[in-house]
């Protein structure tokens, strides 16, 4: 059963300093499939601004339909939104997620209803970045093989691969947004040469730019810095691994689906790629017989790239303030799409008055 705070005495008493104008009385649903993060931090910002704030039974999408029929604003973290639930959602104008990725969401689908969707953009890139670089040194040092031997009893050089001199390797970044950017920064004093490609962004001082193929044909290590969509589903497959160099390392700290995981694990297998470092899987959590689990040329980590103490707070922050920002001003602070005014208006006019 959801549960509901209203507006009024039980926001308490400051709840008058925290109010957003158009916000009081409003309804955000809340799914709390988040174990990792204190939702409540962000509850209570909407509570303050005097809104009725449902907190979901589950994620199942029966009970979103049902107990947030009234919702005008939907906060999610990996809950799946679909069109099918969206249409059963009338009232409902954005979709405030708590990550980077928004691939839980249909956004096309919410798009063509007049619904916004929202990231938290910047909410940990300097831990995605840092963990990235961490999994690069650490598959290319060695560090894990190497522990694990003296944990075993061992004492010696042979657990892992002689490593190559990192000032004579190139660092390739796939995607050059925020996290990219950050990890070029970081490993610039590290690696001999960083190179990259992305499209979609401008100049890059730093990172010598280049076309994805060259970008393959040039990485010792390659880190991964795309979104997950039906144009990067499976990215990394035989054929760009296959244009790699002998002896390359994969980072992937973005999303498992980028990774066609045969191909990997054939290519580790073959010897023309040394390692791979991940922090996220095509199946989260994964199956028992991932092979990736056991590999040894594999590091893993499960999806915690993103996790400090300041992030975690960030993550909850942004994600209701996305959603007070769409409450009152028709627009959540950090878009990641943008309906039309007529896409807007249209849902506008099929919502159900009170």
């Amino acid at each position: 059963m959801s549960t509901e705070v209203h507006a009024g005495a039980g926001a308490g008493a400051g709840a008058g300093a925290g109010a957003v104008a158009g916000a009081a009385g409003r309804v955000v649903a809340v799914c709390r499939d988040l174990d990792e993060l204190d939702i409540e931090a962000g509850v209570r910002m909407l509570e303050a601004a005097r809104c009725r704030v449902v907190r979901l039974s589950d994620d199942d999408p029966d009970t979103i339909a049902r107990e947030a029929a009234d919702a005008e604003a939907l906060l999610v973290g990996y809950a799946r939104i679909d069109a099918a639930l969206l249409d059963r959602l009338p009232r409902l104008g954005a979709i405030a997620t708590a990550s980077m990725g928004v691939d839980m969401v249909d956004v096309d689908a919410a798009t063509a209803r007049g619904i916004w969707v929202s990231n938290v953009l910047g909410a940990a890139t300097e831990e995605v970045a840092t963990h990235a670089l961490a999994l690069a040194l650490a598959s290319a040092r060695g560090i894990v093989a190497h522990a694990s031997d003296v944990r075993a009893g061992g004492w010696g050089l042979g657990a892992a691969p002689v490593p190559r001199r990192l000032s004579e390797l190139t660092l390739g970044l796939v995607g050059l947004g925020r996290i990219g950017l950050a990890l070029a920064d970081r490993a610039s004093a590290t690696f001999g040469r960083v190179v990259g490609c992305d499209p979609y962004t401008g100049e890059t001082p730093g990172i010598e730019r280049m076309s994805a193929d060259d970008v393959l044909a040039a990485a010792d290590v390659l880190s991964l810095h795309l979104p997950l969509t039906d144009e990067t589903v499976g990215y990394l497959d035989a054929d760009r691994i296959a244009r790699m160099p002998r002896g390359a390392t994969i980072v992937n700290v973005s999303r498992g689906g980028l990774i066609d995981t045969a191909a990997l694990v054939a290519a580790l297998d073959s010897g023309h790629l040394a390692g791979a470092a991940l922090d996220v899987l095509e199946t989260e959590p994964p199956v028992a017989d991932d092979p990736l689990l056991t590999h040894p040329k594999v590091i893993v980590t499960p999806h915690a790239a993103f996790l400090s103490d300041a992030s975690m707070a960030d993550y909850v922050r942004l994600q209701a303030e996305n959603a007070l920002a769409f409450l009152g001003t028709g627009r959540p602070a950090t878009p990641v799409n943008a309906p039309t005014a007529t896409q807007r208006k249209t849902a506008d006019a099929h919502a159900p008055t009170a």
